[in-house]
């Protein structure tokens, strides 16, 4: 069986096969799909699935998006890896192996993250990962509704995924001590999915990922291009239609909000990094829409 089997890398433009990566997605992780984010148009050139195909079907991949980390106030050129698997039926051969050794290759000495099944977590520190414990973060904030709610835009219309990507390639970083730039069509998959809270636009250069529950507003991610000339804190009467008392934050710590504390480790962020020293770092959230 394994003798016809042959690696293949996966670009935006192998539209024949992309039918093929969504199967073997769908199938090795019950609660991801990408089809609805291929109809999209969202899989582009920083996107790259190294399968392994038996015949026709992928039964094995680890796939490869080119980041801008976000690293202490500078930018670093990274990868992140995600879809890391193989099928049952061909476990136990050294299928995931062989695909993270050729996606590797490709990232070569720059730094590396992703985000692992806790199942299969003494799987990355044999590629020399380490892990890396992600924070919660939150604020205690009397907050009552504005009179001027914020609208929503709706990801998918084509308009609107274009205004967001749009301000996505130019936003700043949500957080200060380890994050990411230009994430836009990453984003997209969560939207594509119902994973993302609604997108609601507080001005033309600032749309935020939020929605409130039980008192708790939770901000998931701010995409801003010019952060430090908008008060964020003054619009977030207009993203509630209830009393709240708490605000939680996908990312950390958030820029401007000195007040926001590290919580509680993050039980089910489990952040593995290869050449990244995040130790050294204060607590942090790597933004969750940002995740692979």
């Amino acid at each position: 069986m394994t003798a016809a089997i042959h690696l293949r890398v996966l670009g935006p433009a192998d539209t024949a096969l992309h039918p093929a990566y969504c199967d073997y997605v769908a199938r090795v992780f019950t609660q991801a799909d990408f089809r609805r984010w291929c109809e999209w148009g969202q899989w582009s050139e920083s996107y790259r699935a190294f399968c392994l195909f038996d015949g026709e079907r992928v039964v094995a991949n680890a796939a490869v998006s080119r980041m801008r980390l976000w690293v202490e106030g500078e930018e670093v050129e990274g990868f992140q890896l995600g879809a890391v698997g193989c099928l049952p039926g061909y476990r136990g051969q050294g299928m995931a192996r062989r695909a993270m050794q050729a996606a590797l290759a490709a990232c070569g000495s720059a730094p590396v993250l992703l985000f692992a099944n806790p199942t299969v977590a003494e799987f990355y520190p044999r590629f020399g990962f380490a892990a890396a414990p992600q924070w919660r973060f939150e604020t205690r904030a009397e907050l009552r509704p504005g009179a001027e709610p914020a609208p929503r835009l709706d990801l998918a219309e084509p308009a609107d995924r274009a205004e967001f990507l749009r301000l996505a390639a130019v936003a700043a970083p949500s957080a200060g001590t380890f994050a990411a730039r230009d994430y836009g069509r990453i984003a997209t998959w969560y939207a594509a999915n119902g994973y993302a809270a609604p997108l609601r636009r507080l001005d033309r250069d600032t749309l935020v990922f939020a929605q409130a529950e039980d008192g708790v507003l939770t901000i998931e991610d701010v995409f801003a291009a010019a952060p430090d000339r908008f008060d964020l804190a003054a619009a977030l009467p207009r993203l509630i239609d209830a009393p709240v008392h708490t605000v939680s934050f996908g990312f950390g710590p958030p820029r401007g909000w000195a007040q926001a504390a590290a919580t509680a480790i993050e039980e089910d962020a489990h952040l593995f990094v290869r050449g990244l020293d995040l130790e050294a770092l204060p607590a942090h959230r790597f933004p969750l829409l940002a995740r692979t």
